[in-house]
């Protein structure tokens, strides 16, 4: 298989790329799926974004214009969750951690089984040959009482694997007690940290909140020490390449901080984030990795196994 990735990266090769086992353990569900099929659904042209985003506010907007008034209740919902294993299913993605918005519980009237049935219906009829990770997924901005409530409707049934929050950078000290909670029941620790933030943020997200994997985390790269801490402490972070790109994080593929974060020895994943903003599959993001130089194709192939060495026998 290491040779067929190679080859497949050295010829541009993106049909054959899709063939090749890979992971995606930092994509949001809901906006996880390839926007084509979302378009052959609704019968109807989605906008993409014209420019780079400014930041994570002006993302929000966007999708909020043009993605979120497409969808209504829980058949709109449902239709971006096939959409997303599809799009796994399709791109040769073996190990899905894919995150599930803890908000949606709402929906199925608190009853957290009717949301894992349709989770498990959708998972088998659409991706029965991807290993899916189902991650509980908060907002920074959920009260951390709510929190607490829904994450204990999530571990009733045993269903949720790993944890994360998102949105703007975390306030540590209050995540404290939902963390201690997920570690307790066994949950893989993720939070978003150093998107926009600092390396120190970084360190300290993963010290406090005893984090297992960080999502992005480019900020470290920024920082000698942190590296070293995180390559010592072996904790992997789940970047987001064209994600970064988009939201004006990193100028453009050829100087992002992957490269250094990988030559200081901290263990690295390559995955989507929102594709259906973003638009690059992961099979995308490691060919735009490759022609813009970052790494060559032997380094890229270690990066791949890195995501399914824990799941698969690589």
């Amino acid at each position: 298989m290491k040779e067929e990735f190679i080859r497949a990266l050295k010829n541009n090769d993106l049909n054959v790329m899709k063939t090749i086992p890979k992971s995606d353990l930092h994509n949001h569900s809901a906006r996880g799926g390839n926007i084509k099929y979302i378009e052959d659904w609704i019968g109807k042209s989605i906008a993409r974004p014209s420019d780079k985003f400014k930041n994570l506010h002006e993302m929000q907007l966007w999708n909020n214009k043009n993605i979120n008034p497409l969808f209504r209740g829980l058949l709109g919902y449902e239709k971006r969750i096939e959409a997303a294993f599809a799009q796994a299913q399709n791109d040769g993605i073996k190990v899905l951690n894919m995150s599930i918005d803890a908000d949606v519980i709402f929906h199925y009237g608190y009853q957290v089984e009717k949301l894992i049935d349709q989770l498990e219906r959708l998972h088998h009829s659409f991706a029965p040959n991807v290993i899916f990770i189902p991650e509980i997924g908060f907002k920074t901005s959920t009260h951390i009482d709510i929190m607490c409530l829904l994450l204990e409707l999530a571990l009733s049934k045993k269903y949720f694997k790993s944890i994360d929050v998102y949105g703007n950078e975390p306030t540590i000290p209050t995540l404290k007690k939902v963390y201690r909670r997920a570690k307790e029941k066994g949950l893989i620790l993720k939070a978003h940290v150093g998107e926009f933030g600092t390396a120190d943020l970084v360190k300290k997200a993963v010290e406090e909140l005893e984090l297992d994997q960080v999502q992005h985390g480019i900020a470290a790269a920024s920082s000698k020490s942190v590296m070293k801490w995180l390559n010592d402490n072996k904790i992997q972070l789940n970047v987001c390449p064209t994600s970064n790109v988009l939201l004006s994080r990193v100028e453009k593929y050829n100087v992002h901080p992957i490269r250094k974060l990988y030559d200081n020895g901290v263990k690295v994943t390559i995955n989507t984030d929102d594709m259906l903003i973003f638009n690059k599959s992961v099979s995308e993001e490691f060919l735009n990795l490759y022609d813009a130089g970052v790494f060559n194709a032997v380094e890229l192939n270690e990066i791949r196994l890195n995501g399914l060495a824990d799941y698969l026998h690589v």
